[in-house]
């Protein structure tokens, strides 16, 4: 079982390289997966053909609120990790053919992501070895890489947009993932769809980390994201696929 997390500025691509790398597992047939969507704006699911809300299944902050707010419970004591773990997993996992996928939702109150975070750590914990891979869409935002969901993580794939803003994030990332001891082997920069290739010296240069290539523009994509279609149903001549496909090869995922 590895562990890729999937990490980036807003609006680089990040959630649309998770789904198409869902997609390039499926095809070469390296399953089942675990997606775990970490960001707050819950776009993995529609990008994979998931609604869980349609399907029934709550967020991991749903399933706290339900628990210790609406039912009555506390969260003294016992930790909550402990008593709410099988919830997440009947009720806050949809479960498919190649892929399971959960969401840890919006901050559940005072703006704290801490509990969900815990749980997720805790269900994470428990469960991940009988995946293939388990790939986290991580958000902008370096609170729950802070918090250590997962003290093990076999890649890192951090998605960079043209600007300074995105270099400083990349820096800030990596920094915080080794001070909080965070054991990754791997720790890649991507260059988002709007990323030019004059930059990627630049990117290199300035990051001190291993640049891969980037994700090619696709109309396609666009048409796909906005339309709330799932990215699994794209040509696999797709530009943007394509280049998702290369990118993996050349970070060593080729057919089992």
């Amino acid at each position: 079982m590895k562990i890729l997390v999937t990490m980036g500025r807003g609006g680089t691509g990040k959630t649309s390289f998770v789904a198409l790398m869902t997609k390039y597992f499926i095809e070469i047939g390296d399953t089942p997966m675990l997606l775990v969507d970490v960001d707050p704006d819950q776009n993995l699911g529609e990008m994979v053909g998931v609604d869980l809300e349609e399907v029934g299944k709550k967020t991991i902050s749903e399933v706290l609120v339900e628990t210790f707010l609406e039912e009555g419970g506390t969260t003294v004591g016992i930790p909550p990790t402990e008593r709410i773990e099988s919830k997440i997993w009947t009720k806050g996992m949809y479960e498919g053919d190649h892929f399971d996928l959960i969401a840890v939702g919006t901050k559940w109150v005072e703006g704290c992501y801490c509990l969900p975070d815990a749980a997720l750590k805790g269900a994470l914990g428990s469960l991940t070895k009988n995946y293939s891979y388990v790939l986290v869409d991580s958000p902008a935002g370096l609170e729950h890489l802070n918090r250590r969901i997962s003290a093990r993580i076999d890649d890192v794939f951090d998605v960079i947009d043209p600007s300074k803003k995105s270099f400083d994030h990349v820096k800030r990332a990596y920094r915080i993932a080794k001070e909080v001891k965070i054991d990754f082997k791997n720790f890649y920069l991507i260059g988002g769809f709007r990323f030019p290739e004059h930059l990627e010296s630049q990117a290199k240069k300035v990051t001190q980390l291993e640049y891969l290539g980037k994700i090619a523009y696709d109309e396609e994509i666009e048409e796909y994201v906005l339309a709330g279609k799932s990215l699994l149903n794209l040509s696999s001549n797709s530009p943007a696929y394509i280049s998702v496909k290369k990118l993996m090869e050349k970070a060593g995922y080729n057919k089992p």
